[in-house]
């Protein structure tokens, strides 16, 4: 198994880069790729005296830059070290890419390169958050900001099997993201997804309300791209005040200096679990090969253990499994599919009657949940 690896994405890359890979290549003999600038990258395997492990270089003369536009970098720069980590991985001269640098750079070449699954309309980006009873996995967090009901469904399926063999959890339990645990509530979209989730072989919890998230009231969460980066970008924040808050309170008196001595260990405790560095990287889930999109500012710690969980999806078969627990649900997203087309015939009919014409092409009818995959941007 090797593992290609974008040695010039990140904040502070190569160097935080490099020593991940080192680190992977000494914890989990990992066989690693690492993709960009040769002269550098072998600059920083020297300062490591790491030319011993099985770590070799795939030069690249561009780079994508964290605050570029991914579509218009991926066109000017057909040879940077992302695109090339990923051809590598279609060209099966490597099982998994692994990133820390332009998201939206990563997840559009990838989107590109490998393609969806067949019967995914689009991948999804799922992440781990900490909860009362360990983790949950919220997915999507921002690979497609508009989700039809379908889409939402193929979510449920991409976080079980993420779940199941990954975590190892037999039955992971599935909730939707909701305004409310009841089965009315919801936007037409979330209540068509319940009624999929509901008839599907997964374990269906039903509705989960934002309240109710980090009590790990379900193992896999699902919901849009546009509300899951929301939730998580006010989760960091949260945590981010709350810390600030906590060191402010601890420290502003000697008697609260003397408790923090005291409290250190429960309070590296709880740093650890929130600790993202810990999970490593967000897999990117409905592609055919396995990508890991690792946070721009990644240490050696979160490099190291994207590479670990690559290494997770390479040996579960994670995409294989996917594309079967889809498959195994085909008739489930053809129903939705008709009612769609009913739905469809029923507007057309309407306007037609009415003397005007809709906006859609005349096959939407026949091919309303059929679209081509669209390259996303963040």
């Amino acid at each position: 198994m090797k593992i290609a690896v974008d040695g010039m994405g990140g904040d502070y890359a190569p160097q935080a880069i490099v020593e991940g890979a080192v680190l992977a290549a000494q914890e989990h003999n990992a066989d690693i790729i690492l993709v960009g600038d040769e002269a550098r990258l072998a600059r920083e395997l020297d300062r490591l005296q790491a030319h011993h492990l099985p770590i070799t270089i795939c030069h690249a003369t561009e780079v994508v830059h964290m605050d570029e536009a991914p579509g218009m970098a991926l066109r000017k720069k057909r040879f940077s070290s992302i695109r090339v980590a990923i051809e590598l991985v279609r060209r099966e001269e490597a099982q998994a890419v692994v990133s820390a640098g332009n998201t939206g750079a990563a997840l559009a070449a990838t989107t590109m390169i490998l393609k969806p699954l067949t019967g995914i309309d689009r991948p999804a980006i799922a992440t781990l958050l900490p909860t009362q009873k360990g983790f949950t996995i919220l997915l999507d967090v921002g690979a497609n900001v508009d989700c039809r009901a379908t889409q939402l469904f193929q979510f449920g399926i991409m976080g079980h099997v993420f779940a199941k063999y990954v975590f190892g959890k037999p039955s992971p339990s599935v909730g939707l993201l909701a305004i409310g645990e009841e089965d009315t509530k919801g936007n037409d979209v979330t209540k068509e997804a319940f009624l999929m989730l509901k008839q599907s072989h997964l374990n269906f919890i039903g509705n989960v309300e934002g309240k109710h998230f980090f009590r790990g009231v379900a193992d896999v969460v699902v919901c849009d791209g546009f509300i899951g980066n929301i939730a998580l970008k006010m989760c960091e924040g949260l945590a981010e005040m709350y810390g600030q808050s906590l060191k402010t309170g601890l420290t502003n008196t000697p008697w609260r200096r003397l408790a923090a001595v005291l409290m250190r260990p429960a309070l590296n405790d709880i740093r650890k679990r929130v600790d993202a560095s810990e999970y490593g990287g967000a897999p990117l889930l409905g592609i055919n090969g396995t990508c890991i999109i690792g946070h721009g500012s990644s240490t050696p710690k979160a490099v190291k253990n994207a590479i670990h969980m690559a290494q997770r999806f390479v040996e579960e078969r994670v995409s294989q499994r996917i594309q079967e627990d889809i498959e195994r649900n085909g008739d489930i997203q053809e129903a939705g599919a008709t009612r769609r087309r009913k739905i469809w015939r029923h507007i057309r009919n309407h306007m037609s009657f009415r003397g005007e014409r809709t906006h859609e092409d005349d096959d939407t009818e026949n091919d309303a949940d059929s679209h081509p995959p669209r390259v996303p941007t963040l």
